[in-house]
């Protein structure tokens, strides 16, 4: 098969996996108990009509799946008066004129009446009230439901508005904190590669010896540990040293310049000691194992006839073969990375996505958690893309089939 062919299967294989993880992403927080809107109430109190429209400004008055029970209402007399309730003498919430369309919203238990809404520009409804229903013509789209609305916002580039903070677009608390857990990620990565390929190294170079023994002996301990129990250790030990929550302390903002960002520095401290340590066991381990598989090939028993040292080997020979299945294991480690980060952002209260799933899990934001969690799919299914495009690049053994 030829490199281009291999290119476009891959891609096609990892959008069909994209696809899927959207609609998984959409059902997963919709089959979990409990109501999101009640959740946001604060008064107990609020009546059936107030929590019916909250559900109608964020869309969960649709059906999940298909719509059949309709989506407008077209006035087909002259003038029809949308009645405080379905009978005769009821006050009249608003007079529509034929041919004007409003929201359908349901239907008497007799069929003799259709409850509608009048909508402004903006979307909130200004006047609801009942018709009868041979004034009306209702139109059926069974597209307008809760999930064909979310695919036709994602197709624009719409993740919607969070449900906890009163309409702010996901997209922008999305903005504001990806970054901050990117710089987090970054520097925890690298910390954790760095380390555990010199550990694996040192472990490797004096295989048998006390000192692998116990490189390994820390590395299953390190490993053994939740992040967010090392965590609490580290706030701990910590505490009254360096700081132990938040981004930056009160008050410092980025216009002070090198202060701001010192501090900044200063309280990335301690995630990035949790996230690193938590991380550098399999990166050693693998290192450690990788080598030790390559020092018993055959060119490097040539190499040792040749009179080279045991450092010679490792450095010319050893390492950049070692070096492949790292390569995999550093693309494919991002999502587990980003499991990570959750638990720290939250021990440590950084203000990043994780931080933000955790807080939206508590108030059931569902458009907040679609939002993280199609943002963090989509950076594992790039780094498994990645990995297979760079093993099979780097390595001329493993033939594109």
């Amino acid at each position: 098969m030829q490199r281009g062919d291999y290119l476009i299967r891959k891609t096609f294989y990892a959008l069909i996996t994209l696809i899927v993880v959207i609609i998984f992403n959409f059902f997963l927080f919709r089959i979990l108990p409990g109501d999101p809107v009640r959740a946001l109430i604060q008064n107990a109190r609020m009546d059936h009509d107030a929590v019916d429209r909250i559900k109608a400004q964020f869309g969960l008055d649709k059906p999940i799946w298909f719509n059949f029970e309709g989506s407008t209402v077209q006035v087909i007399a002259s003038e029809v008066s949308l009645l405080a309730e379905p009978e005769a003498g009821s006050s009249v919430e608003h007079t529509a004129s034929a041919g004007e369309r409003l929201n359908y919203e349901q239907r008497s238990e007799d069929g003799q009446w259709i409850l509608a809404a009048r909508s402004n520009a903006e979307g909130s409804v200004t006047a609801r009230g009942w018709a009868p229903a041979e004034s009306v013509k209702v139109s059926v789209n069974p597209l307008d439901s809760q999930f064909f609305v979310y695919m036709r916002n994602l197709l624009q580039g719409e993740l919607g508005d969070s449900f906890a903070q009163r309409g702010v677009p996901v997209s922008e608390l999305l903005a504001e904190r990806v970054w901050r857990t990117v710089v987090l990620l970054v520097i925890g990565e690298v910390t954790a590669i760095v380390l555990g390929i010199m550990l694996g190294i040192v472990a490797s170079w004096r295989r048998g010896s006390r000192l692998d023994t116990g490189i390994m002996l820390w590395g299953l301990f390190t490993w053994s540990i939740p992040t967010f129990f090392f965590g609490i250790i580290l706030v701990i030990l910590a505490s009254g040293h360096l700081p132990t929550g938040r981004m930056v302390t009160v008050g410092l903002k980025p216009e002070d310049g090198w202060a701001y960002w010192a501090d900044v520095g200063k309280h990335l401290i301690l995630p990035t000691i949790t996230l690193g340590i938590g991380f550098t066991s399999s990166y050693m381990m693998v290192m450690r194992s990788s080598i030790v598989e390559v020092l018993s090939e055959d060119y490097i028993l040539t190499a040792k006839a040749k009179g080279l040292n045991t450092f010679q080997i490792l450095r010319d020979h050893a390492l950049k073969n070692a070096m492949l299945p790292m390569v995999t294991l550093i693309t494919l480690s991002l999502g587990y990375t980003v499991g990570g980060a959750i638990q720290v952002e939250t021990v440590f209260s950084w203000p990043g996505v994780g931080r933000l799933i955790y807080d939206a899990v508590g108030d059931r934001d569902f458009p907040v958690l679609q939002g993280a969690f199609l943002l963090i799919a989509i950076s594992v299914i790039a780094a498994n893309f990645l990995s297979d495009l760079l093993y099979s690049a780097l390595d001329p053994r493993v033939k594109v089939e």
